[in-house]
């Protein structure tokens, strides 16, 4: 039940929000093998004066930045599929691989409420974490 944040520094159709969120759901459904339903994803626009970037990128309003929280327990390798997934996909909508940033936070299940209230760690999530 990973959760992701993607903040962005300029406008975009309402289909193109879609195509970018829905970029980053699916990069997380291929890497971690979430199902396909369990799609907790936000977009956040900023106005360009309150997203500093760094000063080498070519195109500084696709500056992307993707957060990333999850349940502790996938692999290095699967990781690293997920920062490919995440950047292929952006990239195939149009903004450059080297203006994306990907964050990965890991919290444990017991550090997690959901279902009403429930940790994590008590409930069949219906996935594997480990993969």
């Amino acid at each position: 039940m990973p959760t992701a944040t993607i903040e962005v520094r300029r406008e975009y159709s309402v289909a193109e929000e879609v195509s970018i969120v829905d970029a980053v759901h699916g990069a997380l459904v291929a890497a971690f093998r979430i199902p396909a339903k369990d799609k907790h994803v936000r977009l956040v626009v900023h106005a360009p004066h309150r997203f500093a970037t760094p000063p080498n990128l070519s195109a500084p309003e696709f500056c992307t930045i993707v957060s990333i929280d999850c349940f502790a327990g996938r692999s290095g390798q699967a990781e690293r599929n997920l920062y490919t997934e995440v950047v292929d996909r952006l990239a195939a909508l149009g903004i450059p691989r080297d203006h994306v940033t990907i964050t990965l936070r890991e919290v444990p299940p017991e550090n997690w409420g959901i279902r009403g209230g429930l940790s994590a760690a008590d409930v069949d999530l219906g996935f594997d974490v480990h993969v």
